[in-house]
């Protein structure tokens, strides 16, 4: 009998005004049998009182925080601030192009020179998954 694959802790950091349909997929993605990673979506899914709390602690207990990117995630307020607390918490962050036709803007706190956005393919979604990376911000320093 095979043994468990353990699941990836992560927390997707979205725009919730615009992207919530591609959180959607990329958590249906992972529940699909034949998807080569799985994870634990652990995102907030409704800004409230005391949110960043919540959101600190969640990214805290997380492998990784995958970003996806839309038309409009360089004006997402929250996605910023999850950044940042990524940051903080010393969880590695990754950005994911999340539409294919026009501009995917990276969210503010991100970097053009160290933070690529990478396609949505399988192969880099299961990257995403498996990084145990140190954060580039602590290896420069």
């Amino acid at each position: 009998m095979a043994s468990p694959t353990k699941k990836t802790r992560v927390f997707i950091s979205f725009d919730y005004d615009h992207d919530n349909d591609l959180r959607i997929m990329l958590v249906g993605q992972a529940r699909h049998q034949n998807t080569p990673f799985a994870f634990e979506d652990w995102s907030v899914k409704r800004a409230a009182r005391g949110w960043k709390e919540d959101a600190r602690g969640r990214i805290g207990r997380s492998d990784v925080v995958i970003v996806i990117c839309g038309h409009n995630t360089n004006t997402a307020v929250g996605v910023e601030a999850e950044i940042k607390i990524a940051r903080e918490e010393d969880v590695p962050f990754w950005l994911l192009r999340g539409r294919k036709s026009g501009d995917c803007r990276r969210p503010k706190g991100t970097s053009w020179f160290s933070d690529e956005m990478h396609d949505w393919t399988w192969g880099n979604i299961e990257s995403m998954c498996r990084s145990k990376t140190t954060p580039w911000w602590k290896r420069i320093w």
